[in-house]
């Protein structure tokens, strides 16, 4: 699942410093009044909305948790997130998973890298396993025919960040030269706590440069760690200038994956913590603007929200399915 054609062209239009939502109206139908063309674009984007679910037991068992939730869209870890031990898929395993995901119609699949992983570490053993840690994961998602990997970009653990974007760089030069997968990569945004990268599009921009596979990278855009970071996703206009930012930066056809997260923490703290959606400082207003923005509606949104005494998933995908218009 790519971005449409229609809306890699049609970005432009969209991304000019936003008319209707400087003067204070903030609502996706005022954004699109004076492009009429991209209505139509618009109302043939169906929403699909995922979590992050289990593997546990069998891999293939995670659709089955997917499906009982409602979803359109999943992410699994491939395997244990806090192990570097890693069991096997078995070739059963294997094949069941893909046909309970095609007999359900899960589009996208999405495996995130484990926890352990950093491809910025100035650790050269830490960097050498991390990187075949990484190939190798990379393997069993195109194993499951996934058709996203996401990434945190890491921590450069006090050597700084030119240090840091060295490091990165060599490692995925080597790992997507050595497995030429259909699995696009995407770098994920962080939210900017300590010596991690990642949590400016600049940061983002430079690995990507960097690394200069064309066709071979990506980005996930998780909404809590963006407002974390700095970029105002709770107002209209801060949405349009984030994403604005985002094309100068990155290119806006490079988006491929949003991680619906609300945030606990303020604008700017730095400190990553989700909550549910609207319950926490974007808001739903906020995701109100996200989840009907003419550039995002087409991408496929992945919870990442907590599980506590308000409930999981069963809380927060019908809420923000009831924010699309």
């Amino acid at each position: 699942m790519k971005n449409t054609k229609a809306m890699k062209n049609s970005k432009d239009n969209f991304l000019e410093e936003p008319n209707e939502l400087e003067r204070g109206t903030g609502s996706s139908e005022a954004l699109l009044e004076p492009f009429p063309e991209f209505k139509e674009l618009m109302e043939e984007s169906p929403m699909r909305v995922g979590a992050h679910v289990s593997i546990a037991g069998h891999i293939y068992e995670s659709v089955d948790r997917a499906i009982s939730y409602g979803c359109d869209c999943m992410q699994i870890f491939s395997r244990s997130p806090r192990s570097w031990r890693a069991k096997e898929l078995a070739e059963e395993d294997v094949i069941e998973f893909r046909q309970r995901r095609q007999n359900a119609g899960i589009d996208p699949v999405v495996v995130h890298i484990p926890y352990l992983v950093n491809l910025c570490t100035p650790d050269p053993q830490l960097h050498a396993r991390s990187t075949a840690e990484f190939t190798a994961d990379l393997a069993r998602a195109a194993s499951i025919e996934a058709d996203f990997f996401v990434s945190h970009v890491g921590s450069h653990k006090g050597s700084g960040q030119e240090m840091g974007l060295a490091q990165i760089s060599s490692a995925l030069r080597q790992i997507l030269t050595q497995h030429n997968s259909e699995v696009l990569v995407l770098l994920e945004n962080t939210s900017g706590s300590a010596n991690s990268m990642g949590h400016t599009f600049e940061q983002l921009q430079a690995i990507i440069e960097a690394v200069d596979m064309p066709g071979r990278l990506g980005i996930c855009l998780d909404t809590a760690h963006a407002f974390e970071a700095g970029y105002d996703l709770a107002t209209a206009q801060g949405l349009a200038k984030t994403l604005a930012e985002l094309d100068r930066c990155i290119g806006i056809e490079h988006l491929q994956v949003i991680h619906a997260n609300d945030s606990k923490t303020a604008l700017g703290s730095h400190s990553d913590r989700h909550e549910h959606i609207g319950k926490g400082q974007i808001g739903l207003e906020g995701f109100r603007n996200i989840v009907n923005h003419p550039l995002l509606r087409g991408l496929p949104f992945i919870l990442e929200t907590p599980h506590d005494e308000l409930g999981g998933y069963e809380f927060d995908l019908p809420v923000l399915r009831s924010l699309r218009k």
